[in-house]
């Protein structure tokens, strides 16, 4: 008796030992499973904001309507001397309004993708939206606050343009307007609310945490969300595009670096409050040149 019962008690450990196998061999093949979604999810964000990246900046390169010239720069060297302005009307507003808004596409969307990315992976690990569909209306969301940016930075265009404040050919300020500008960009640089806004930029985990909202409205007010942060981080930076040239390539790259940087590397902040001093103090020796 003891022996058949001890072979039955074996025999038991044998067929749990077995079941336990065989679950742990099923939770491997399906955390390989999702990883491997991960990954191929990972793959068609990367590749759909790579490309939106691609586009935008070569719009902002090519210029539709303008041809570049050797220095890079479209609109300027000999060309300045030949072209005349266009006048403005609802058409030329228009372009002027894609303009900005694609240059920002180009120039933000770097700095963006790690919070897209972040997003998609959650919600494909929560299951609860589409993971490709979902980042793609958060990044609409995020887009679009950069689009009521351009409108106001069109209109603004429009305005020194009217105040002949701006060449109307290269869309550069003149030396006063143009150290007004960095003086004020840099005293923002050392503001709390630039501060904040840089913050909650370069904390992905902020905005998951307490501004989480599922479905496709939850990732689009998401998304406007971030777009307010970047917004407010980064708005004065974009105004210095009338400093060197909204046509200057070269500074338009310039820019696009320096927020990448500010937002990802570990000083950020730091770099920002030495940025700004750097941006008064050039601001002031325009200014006192003219003196």
């Amino acid at each position: 008796m003891r022996a058949l019962g001890g072979g039955g008690l074996a025999s038991a450990n044998r067929v749990a030992s077995a079941s336990h196998g065989t679950a742990r061999e099923a939770l491997l093949a399906d955390s390989l499973l999702v990883e491997r979604l991960l990954r191929r999810d990972r793959l068609i964000v990367v590749s759909a904001l790579g490309l939106v990246v691609l586009i935008a900046a070569a719009y902002t390169v090519v210029r539709p309507g303008m041809a570049p010239t050797p220095s890079g720069v479209a609109g300027m060297d000999e060309m300045a001397m030949t072209m005349t302005p266009s006048a403005w009307s609802a058409g030329y507003a228009v372009i002027m309004f894609l303009m900005w808004w694609i240059m920002m596409v180009a120039m933000m969307v770097p700095s963006a993708s790690p919070m897209v990315l972040l997003y998609a992976a959650i919600q494909r690990k929560q299951a609860a939206a589409d993971p490709v569909l979902a980042p793609a209306v958060f990044l609409s969301g995020y887009l679009a606050v950069w689009g009521v940016f351009s409108l106001a930075a069109t209109l603004l265009q429009w305005r020194l343009e009217w105040a002949t404040l701006i060449s109307p050919v290269t869309l550069t300020a003149g030396k006063a307007l143009g150290g007004a500008i960095l003086i004020a960009a840099g005293l923002y640089q050392l503001t709390p609310v630039k501060y904040a806004c840089l913050k909650g930029c370069r904390e992905p985990a902020r905005l998951i945490s307490e501004h989480w909202a599922s479905g496709n409205a939850g990732a689009f007010r998401m998304g406007v969300v971030r777009g307010a942060y970047c917004l407010g981080c980064c708005w004065f930076l974009m105004l210095l595009l009338f400093v060197g040239g909204v046509m200057n390539l070269v500074w338009i790259a310039g820019i696009a670096v320096y927020v990448l940087a500010e937002k990802t590397l570990p000083a950020g902040r730091w770099v920002a409050n030495g940025a700004g001093v750097g941006l008064v103090a050039i601001g002031a020796t325009l200014l006192g040149g003219l003196i």
